[in-house]
């Protein structure tokens, strides 16, 4: 039992250290980050079925985490731009925003619980692909 423990503690730690240097924001605090930022790039890695039908913050980019890697050359040239990412539940953008902070992103925000807790706070939300 006290083996078990261990494991498990220590695969906590390194998921906290993991993503510790992650910018995890509320949503309020999301939405007034992303108000007062003038160059920021929202993405958005849900599936376009999502983006779609359960809306999407107004002008975020679609840009699934499934593909994520295949677009990473051409991220490249945005790497000092503050990048905000959000997805359903907050998971999915926390893996994306970590996959960013290796490419090289110094200014990435995760949205925490994510559209969901976004739309709680009856924050701006658009339906359909636009």
């Amino acid at each position: 039992m006290k083996g078990f423990i261990y494991i498990i503690s220590t695969f906590l730690l390194f998921v906290y250290l993991s993503f510790a240097d992650i910018k995890n924001l509320d949503p309020k605090s999301f939405f007034e980050k992303l108000s007062k930022t003038k160059t920021a790039i929202l993405l958005d890695v849900r599936t376009p079925y999502e983006y779609e039908k359960d809306g999407h913050l107004p002008n975020s980019n679609l840009l699934p985490i499934q593909v994520l890697p295949k677009y990473a050359d051409k991220l490249l040239k945005y790497k000092d731009y503050p990048v905000f990412v959000y997805c359903r539940s907050g998971n999915r953008s926390l893996v994306a925003a970590k996959y960013l902070e290796k490419l090289g992103f110094k200014k990435v925000y995760n949205l925490k619980g994510g559209i969901i807790e976004w739309k709680k706070y009856g924050l701006p939300v658009k339906y359909g692909r636009n």
